[in-house]
This record gives C-alpha cells, structure tokens and sequence, in this order.
C-alpha cells in the first residue's frame, strides 16, 4: 500500500486529489497538511512513501519545502501537484528534490499514475518537461534572464505580474514589506527592468502569466 500525505493550502484541491486517489486500491492518503508548519508536525507523527506537495504555499514556498526535506536526507518521494505550467516551476522543483511535477488542470487519472511512478523511486515527468529537459541541456547558453531568479524571487515576480500589491505579497508569503521590496529590487535588477508595469509585460511575453 502506497501511504500519501496532501499538502495544499486549498481544503477543495486536497478534497479532489484524496477522491481521486481514493479510487485506486493500492493508495491509501493517511494525513493532510494546509502549509509548511502543519506539515512538518505532520511528518513527525506520521510516515508516508509520497507526499504530494503544492508550490504555492503560505509562508514557506513548497519549493523550500523540497530544499529542506533534500537536506535532511528525507526518503520521502516528493510528487509536485501545481497551478503553475510545467515551464514555470517545473525544471526548478525536479532540481530541488522532486521526483515529478504534474499540473493541477490535467487528467486526475494523471495523478495516480505519477504517485505510482514516484513510490517506486522514478521520476514521473510528461513530455514536455523530458523537451524542456533536453533543452536546457543542449542550449543552456540561451537561458532567458528569469531562469536565473532564485526560488523566491520567480515567486515574487509572479504575484507581482499577476496585480498584487507588495502589501499583500507580504501578507500571502508571510514576510515582512521590506523583504518582499528586496526581492522585487534584486528582481527588476537582474531583469534589467524599471517598474512593475514592465516586470508584468516581460512575465507576458515570457508566458508567465496569462494576459
């Protein structure tokens, strides 16, 4: 029986995901958390072979989430379950630990076959993350300038494309203004950009963000 543990901060996502993994006979879901805090007591009290993770959490992003479990040495296969397109987050979250990264507007069927994948120690990833893999390998002399954003950063980037004011990219990250106006600096620097108004056309462009 593969033991999975949810951890989304959205009760409806963890609902649907649970309903769909409850229909597969060899997965059993034995605990949920709604961000990094509930999670960790979580997985102190509780073993699973697979977490399914979310990236986009209050506080500690699900990408630090991965970073810590990568460092602690954690036999946890972690299964990314995200809003974000696979050219987003993708490449970054196989590269901080994750074992697969599936897209939350995708085939539910989808989810079952990749917590499979995982709990058996391979990488689950759709076709084209393998293109994308394969391009960064062939072509890495053409990265575009936010691939080289740290994790935090890109998400900075992305609530600031998306219309929400520094105020309340604080609050959602819990995070200090002042923090989230040093990320949004290092951000408009290393884009080479002035203002929001062009941080948004660029994340347009880039296909960051919808239009």
């Amino acid at each position: 029986m593969i033991r999975v543990i949810l951890c989304d901060d959205h009760a409806l996502i963890r609902r649907g995901i649970r309903d769909t993994l409850a229909d597969a006979p060899d997965m059993r879901v034995v605990g949920e958390a709604a961000d990094y805090a509930s999670l960790r007591s979580l997985l102190r009290s509780e073993s699973c072979d697979v977490l399914v993770l979310d990236i986009n959490l209050p506080g500690r992003s699900g990408l630090d989430v991965l970073h810590t479990l990568k460092d602690e040495g954690s036999p946890i296969k972690v299964l990314v379950v995200s809003m974000y397109p696979e050219d987003q987050y993708a490449i970054r979250a196989l590269r901080a630990g994750a074992y697969g990264y599936v897209n939350k507007g995708g085939d539910p069927q989808a989810i079952v076959n990749a917590v499979r994948t995982v709990a058996q120690g391979r990488k689950y990833v759709t076709p084209e993350i393998a293109q994308m893999l394969v391009d960064s390998l062939t072509a890495p002399a053409d990265e575009l300038p936010h691939h080289k954003l740290s994790d935090r950063e890109l998400q900075t980037l992305l609530l600031i494309a998306s219309g929400k004011r520094l105020s309340d990219i604080a609050e959602e990250l819990l995070l200090s203004p002042k923090t989230v106006s040093v990320y949004r600096a290092r951000v408009l620097e290393k884009l080479q950009l002035a203002n929001n108004s062009e941080l948004t056309v660029y994340a347009i462009r880039n296909g960051l963000v919808g239009q």
